[in-house]
């Protein structure tokens, strides 16, 4: 992940700046009241915005001077320009999540939220005045490497990854490191199916419904991927209202990760994820029996690690093996886990994770 979806993600060394978080909530109110098309065009291929004519002057006179692009308001165009690029580039339970009153970036290739990290150029700080929440101050940056040109300082490279073939000719040409495709230890029993496209995003989500009841009436587990946070909150509310009882696992539950991953292959378990989804944790056919064992045993008010509660674990344990083993059965017997990509990711290779 670092290597490759993140070679271009530059570390800094900064440092406090002094900037005054007046603006930022001035232009987030501005922005507000300008309209795409007739007062700003996007790409979102590029990503950036840029205002129009006709914006330019609404923002000059709301602000009060006569050109927007002198000398002394140059300060005024960037502050423009972020409060825009926030505003249309930038979404929440997508891009970022807030909590706590903190803008949180919400990482594209894990799903994760990436703590003690902000965007620069007073990015961060104009979305934070969009969502209005406390302005952190601004960050100088002193010196900057991307993640690339610093590994490249290393005379020897080496890894392991379940996701590196489709990225070989980048391995090679960037870092000089071939890529080894290991031989699974059996024979590969996975069916992979064809895409499906539909002709609306809200007739997919129809037909991923439909799919993941089937399924669940069946009894067959599911996993889904999702590619944002909120498209996995709008996934779980068709689900509510269809009467399925299912987790979430995104961003916001991040907590709860590996309790949510390992019990996702029970029966009639469905999980919604983004592409977070539990690395390291084994979704194991019928459940996790020791993650069962101690999460009764917590219920009971006893502490699963704990010398006391030991003999107690253990008989819980054996129970729930020989249950989990029962359930495991049933489900191969329904064909295993039914994992369902709901959308296309940018990265073939995140893409993969999912396999």
């Amino acid at each position: 992940s670092i290597l490759i979806d993140e070679a271009r993600t530059p570390l800094i060394i900064s440092g406090p700046a002094a900037e005054s978080a007046k603006l930022y909530y001035q232009f987030a109110g501005i922005v507000r009241t300008l309209q795409a098309e007739a007062d700003y065009e996007v790409d979102e291929e590029k990503r950036i915005v840029v205002p129009t004519e006709e914006g330019i002057a609404k923002v000059e006179r709301q602000i009060g001077v006569d050109n927007l692009y002198d000398l002394v308001s140059v300060n005024y165009v960037h502050h423009l320009e972020q409060a825009l690029r926030a505003k249309e580039l930038f979404h929440r339970d997508k891009d970022y999540l807030v909590a706590a009153g903190e803008v949180k970036i919400v990482d594209e290739f894990t799903g994760r939220t990436l703590e003690g990290r902000r965007w620069s150029d007073g990015l961060h700080q104009a979305v934070e005045a969009k969502e209005r929440v406390r302005i952190k101050e601004e960050n100088h940056t002193w010196a900057t490497v991307t993640l690339q040109n610093y590994f490249r300082l290393y005379e020897k490279l080496a890894g392991m990854t379940g996701t590196a073939e489709t990225e070989a000719s980048e391995f090679a040409g960037t870092y000089n490191m071939p890529v080894v495709p290991i031989p699974t230890n059996v024979p590969m029993v996975r069916d992979d199916r064809a895409d499906l496209i539909y002709k609306s995003e809200d007739a997919k989500f129809n037909a991923v419904v439909e799919d993941i009841v089937e399924r669940h009436d069946q009894g067959q587990p599911v996993l889904v991927g999702t590619a944002s946070v909120a498209k996995s909150e709008e996934l779980s509310r068709r689900l509510q209202r269809r009467g399925i009882p299912h987790e979430v696992l995104n961003a916001k539950q991040h907590a709860r990760e590996a309790q949510i991953v390992a019990q996702a292959g029970r029966l009639h378990a469905v999980t919604v994820a983004t592409n977070m989804a539990g690395r390291g944790v084994d979704i194991l056919l019928g459940g996790n029996p020791e993650g069962l064992a101690g999460h009764e045993m917590l219920a009971k008010g006893l502490d699963p690690d704990g010398d006391e509660g030991r003999p107690e674990f253990e008989r819980m344990l054996a129970r729930f093996q020989k249950q989990c083993e029962e359930e495991g059965d049933r489900i191969r017997e329904l064909g295993g886990l039914y994992v369902l990509g709901s959308e296309r990711h940018e990265s073939r290779r995140i893409d993969n994770q999912l396999r």
